[in-house]
């Protein structure tokens, strides 16, 4: 076969760069924008993986934070990443962010603010340099966030829903009650402890049908959320399909107080502990009647 070099002329060669230049940019119409996987090299990014390993498959894995523990927001990071450097990551979802709220429809190359109005973000109650990093580490891999909370408005009626006292076992629901006081370090008036409980309930309820809309056959869907959330015994877990394979991972800073051990986790890792601070002092200011 007789092969033969065509040379272009100038203004056609132009055209023809002009257009590769567009798709390059652009992509290929209808085609769907790479993931950008970030796979962090650092001996502790592969320590983490390792750690997962005991967890894995799992349908759901539910990671118990406490807020205000960056080590805690390192590891989230690192497990987000490591699911989806494996291809193993269906969806992240959030306590952080109310239900409705989603990064579904951005682009792997989407920016930090993207995604922070794509959730409805609220940078007050949660700064954005704690949780942007795992939340942007999944939106390069082409994996939805999504907001999995109790929108604000429907907690006045679940304060009043007496049907949600019936979503725990007798036991359980107590155990949540003496969580809420302890939680608000016995300032509230006795008579706000059921309202209170019932909406824990069903942040835990929403959380969990959440979950369930995300399941993808042998991937796995994270939750991010407080450590009280992610308690087999009390929190979203009471709340899944018994078909599914859940586990509860608990971040524990230090010899943080609360529920852990075997019958409220699957797995428990320790973190540094933080600097000693008085909670009580700062909800007491807060709640200056209660506390007379």
């Amino acid at each position: 076969m007789l092969f033969t070099f065509r040379f272009f002329a100038p203004r056609r060669f132009a055209l023809l760069v002009a257009a590769a230049s567009l798709l390059t940019a652009g992509g290929c119409a209808g085609r769907p924008e790479l993931p950008i996987l970030e796979q962090t090299g650092s001996r502790t990014a592969a320590d983490t993986s390792a750690r997962l390993q005991p967890l894995m498959p799992a349908d759901v894995l539910l990671v118990g934070e406490q807020h205000d523990a960056p080590a805690h927001h390192e590891l989230e990071q690192q497990i987000v990443s490591s699911l989806a450097a494996r291809g193993l990551l269906a969806a992240v979802a959030l306590e952080m962010a109310e239900v409705g709220a989603s990064t579904a429809r951005l682009l792997p190359s989407a920016t930090d603010e993207q995604a922070r109005r794509a959730l409805k973000w609220d940078d007050k109650a949660w700064p954005w340099a704690a949780y942007g990093p795992a939340v942007m580490t999944a939106v390069r891999a082409g994996v939805p966030v999504l907001g999995a909370n109790l929108p604000r408005a429907q907690m006045a009626a679940s304060m009043n829903d007496s049907q949600l006292d019936a979503r725990l076992p007798g036991p359980a629901l107590k155990a949540q009650q003496q969580g809420i006081r302890l939680g608000h370090c016995n300032l509230l008036p006795e008579s706000q402890i059921q309202p209170m409980t019932r909406i824990q309930i069903a942040r835990d309820i929403t959380m969990a049908d959440t979950l369930h809309q995300l399941l993808l056959p042998g991937k796995t869907v994270v939750l991010l959320a407080g450590s009280g959330h992610v308690d087999r015994r009390l929190g979203v877990p009471q709340h899944l399909r018994a078909d599914l394979s859940a586990k509860s991972l608990h971040l524990r800073a230090g010899d943080a107080s609360g529920p852990g051990g075997e019958a409220s986790f699957d797995s428990v890792w320790a973190t540094p502990a933080l600097p000693d601070t008085d909670y009580c002092a700062g909800l007491k200011a807060q709640m200056p009647s209660a506390a007379k």
